[in-house]
């Protein structure tokens, strides 16, 4: 028996022709519905990056105890589980999170790995001199952005480039293995997410006038660019998904060359999605998490099951019903933790009955193990649980997707548990952990207390900013009409506080959420959509674009690291918005630029934006022979 594990990275659902996209160019995602079964209703989890990872290790949720860190002392790892029953586990990647603070207990879950550098920002090559990149949309000029053009100078072609090294040694694995048994490949790349850096023949699929500005990286905020720019940034996308697909087909191809149909499980999947500028945003951020970002695509092909294959199904499923699929499909027993469930459970027809041989010889010292017999049938989940810590707190039965927001704009009360505290690429600081302290145990912690500790929040960050949300996808699919309906959404909270028992939430998420820890307490005196109407339609109302204000040599969308060099930019800003530059919202996004700031915080209005505009227009105009007639600069 043998596993493979596509996964992509910001794998948008919408834009694969399985899912009904009709101008982009993905084969052999196709290809891969014929002989798969494709699961309609798939909801992510935990957002985004390693919060992701652990549910796919663990099968539970990460978001409501903790945000991006590694795996817990406490955690069953899947991988690791497999390895100790026999089954030899190898990932290939180029995904760095892996490598960084944040991950480092992930990797080590396989038997064997190997990394491929340069991805997004990778501190890969040493370089002290500057890069020159071209001119360029991205605003947020940050170490990441500074390398990521460092590292693009040794990508410069198809076959030196990330995403076609990790395929390279995938393949390379199911060459020297495939004649063998008890074996599971995940081949993980990092794409199609930010930046959307692919070669010229991917590019050549989407043509289109564009005579802008450099744009393949957008920032994590609200859409500020023109609609040619905005629409410029999808191409990419599109250029790069069609570069996946090209990766996936080389896949398909190893499948049928070894004849891995008959004995392999072949699992392809995302984390989440990414937001191309639907509902105005950007990638993942603070926003609510609209099915762009949670509605994820999912495809399986079962040996066991070959008559499901170029079928769909409808039934709802989630991230962290990997875990338990693969050990199921291993005949590995699930610890009691894991809240995810075996796919199979979810598919109407039962599985063959298969036991291994007497004359097959299992490796590894592993027990002898085949296609386990089907556990008694079960529905599919009635509700899938999502979102990222300190978030909104979101469920969906399939059909209504409610997005809960705080009662208080200082989403309060707030704490992190862990025995890990880290963050992305860093410890916590001293200063951090001065409060922190020991409580619990959780259910899932094995009897082990957890380190808890305020988290950082701040009331630009806050989801009460964005009000709570309710949908019905069955008359608004793209969740442009947010719902007032108080029976529908008394019947979401009921499911919503269920689910925050059985994954065992701490008090505080309860209060932050101004919700009873019983669902049968649950009144009319907890409705929020009403009550937070107001700020949710306003924060749903489009933003000021670049093209609304006049534009010199530097304007609202130049990035604030280069603005504020400029001792007249900074009198201008001061002069026109007082206060902004010494903001918590300034400190936190640091590097984007004043449009950006203005449209996450929804503030300063559009007429003070537009003073500012037309100053900095007359200051810095847009060529320099302007620059030397005008009489304002030459004064100063």
């Amino acid at each position: 028996m043998k596993a493979v594990m596509v996964m992509f990275d910001s794998l948008n659902r919408h834009m694969l022709p399985p899912y009904g996209a009709t101008w982009t160019h993905a084969p052999n995602f196709s290809r891969l519905a014929s002989r798969t079964v494709t699961f309609d209703t798939c909801y992510a989890g935990s957002l985004s990056g390693m919060p992701a990872r652990r549910e796919l290790h663990t099968g539970r949720h990460n978001f409501l105890h903790r945000g991006w860190g590694p795996l817990e002392p406490f955690d069953d790892s899947a991988p690791e589980l497999l390895g100790r029953h026999g089954v030899y586990t190898h990932l290939v990647t180029d995904n760095q999170h892996y490598f960084e603070d944040g991950g480092g207990t992930y990797h080590t879950r396989y038997h064997s790995w190997e990394f491929f550098r340069g991805q997004a920002g990778d501190p890969w090559h040493g370089q002290l001199a500057s890069p020159r990149p071209p001119e360029d949309l991205h605003a947020t000029r940050d170490v990441r952005w500074r390398q990521d053009w460092v590292n693009r100078r040794h990508l410069d072609t198809e076959e030196k480039h990330p995403q076609t090294l990790t395929f390279d040694a995938g393949l390379e694995f199911l060459r020297t293995n495939h004649a063998h048994s008890s074996w599971f490949l995940q081949i993980e790349t990092a794409d199609p997410d930010e930046p959307f850096f692919t070669h010229q023949r991917f590019k050549d699929r989407y043509p289109h006038d564009y005579a802008g500005p450099h744009f393949d990286w957008p920032d994590a905020c609200r859409v500020t660019e023109t609609d040619e720019q905005a629409a410029h940034a999808r191409y990419e996308y599109a250029a790069l998904l069609s570069m996946c697909d090209h990766s996936l087909g080389r896949v398909l191809d190893a499948m049928d060359e070894y004849h891995l149909w008959d004995d392999t499980l072949l699992v392809v999947c995302t984390d989440h999605g990414y937001q191309l500028g639907e509902q105005g945003w950007w990638a993942t951020s603070v926003q609510p998490w609209y099915d762009e970002l949670v509605h994820t695509p999912l495809f399986v092909h079962d040996p066991w099951l070959p008559s499901l294959d170029g079928t769909r199904h409808a039934g709802l499923v989630q991230t962290i019903d990997l875990a338990p699929t693969l050990l199921e499909y291993f005949g590995v027993a699930r610890p009691d933790d894991m809240r995810g469930r075996p796919l199979r459970e979810a598919l109407e027809d039962e599985a063959p009955r298969h036991k291994t041989s007497e004359d097959e010889t299992p490796e590894h010292g592993a027990p002898e193990h085949g296609a386990p017999e089907r556990a008694s049938a079960r529905p599919a989940r009635e509700t899938a649980l999502f979102g990222t810590f300190g978030g909104h707190v979101n469920i969906t039965d399939g059909r209504y997707v409610y997005l809960r927001a705080g009662v208080q704009d200082g989403n309060e009360p707030l704490y992190e548990h862990t025995l890990m505290p880290t963050r992305i690429r860093g410890r916590l600081t001293a200063e951090e952990l001065a409060d922190a302290e020991l409580v619990g145990p959780f259910s899932f912690t094995k009897g082990v207390s957890t380190l808890r500790f305020p988290a950082v929040t701040a009331p630009f960050l806050s989801p009460a900013r964005f009000g709570t949300l309710l949908f019905d996808l069955a008359v608004d699919p793209e969740q442009k009409n947010p719902m007032v309906d108080d029976d529908a959404e008394l019947r979401m909270i009921r499911l919503l506080v269920e689910a925050l028992r059985e994954h065992d939430a701490p008090p505080s998420q309860y209060q932050r959420l101004g919700l009873p820890e019983d669902p049968a307490a649950v009144s009319a005196e907890h409705l929020l959509v009403a009550a937070q109407r107001d700020r949710a339609e306003a924060a749903r109302r489009p933003v000021p674009r670049a093209d609304d204000f006049p534009q010199g040599r530097l304007h609202l969308r130049t990035p604030l690291a280069e603005l504020l060099a400029e001792p007249l930019a900074v009198a201008a800003i001061r002069r026109h918005l007082p206060g902004l530059l010494d903001a918590e919202l300034h400190v936190v996004l640091r590097a984007g630029s004043l449009l950006q700031l203005a449209a996450a915080n929804g503030r300063p209005g559009r007429q003070r934006l537009t003073a500012l505009a037309v100053e900095l227009a007359r200051l810095f105009p847009a060529s320099e022979s302007d620059l030397l007639h005008d009489p304002v600069r030459s004064l100063a």
